[in-house]
C-alpha cells in the first residue's frame, strides 16, 4: 500500500479515535482542551483527502504540509491532558497512533520537497 494512501486511512481512523475520545472528555466534564483536539484531530484526514484530490504536486505537497502539522497539534493537545491529569484516558493509544502519523506524515512530506528540489 501507498504512503498516501496508509496516510488517508490512518488519518481517518485517527479522527474516529479522537471522536470516542471527545465524549469521553465531555462525559468527565472537560470542554475546552478537547475540543482543540477535536479540530486538529479531524482535521488531519479532511487535508490528506485534500492532498490526494490535488491539482498539482505543489498542491498535494502544500495540503499534507497542512496535515503533518495538525497531526503535532493533535500530539499536543494529547500530551497536554494526559499530562494535566483532566480526563482519564487511554493516553497510549493515542499516543501511538498520532505518532505514526507524525511519522508517515513527515515521510511523505519530506520525499515530495525532495522530489521537487530535484526537478527545480
Amino acid at each position: 500500500m501507498q504512503k498516501e494512501n496508509l496516510i488517508k486511512d490512518m488519518s481517518f481512523n485517527f479522527a474516529l479515535s479522537i471522536i470516542e475520545l471527545y465524549k469521553i472528555c465531555k462525559s468527565q466534564n472537560e470542554f475546552i482542551l478537547s475540543k482543540q483536539l477535536l479540530r486538529s484531530g479531524t482535521s488531519i484526514g479532511a487535508n490528506a483527502q485534500e492532498a490526494l484530490a490535488g491539482f498539482s504536486e505543489k498542491d498535494f505537497l502544500h495540503k499534507m504540509s497542512i496535515a503533518s502539522k495538525e497531526a503535532r497539534e493533535s500530539q499536543y493537545w494529547i500530551d497536554l491532558l494526559s499530562q494535566s491529569k483532566l480526563v482519564q484516558f487511554d493516553e497510549i493509544r493515542y499516543k501511538l497512533e498520532i505518532q505514526s502519523i507524525i511519522n508517515i506524515s513527515t515521510s511523505i512530506v519530506k520525499t515530495l520537497q525532495d522530489k521537487l528540489r530535484l526537478k527545480s
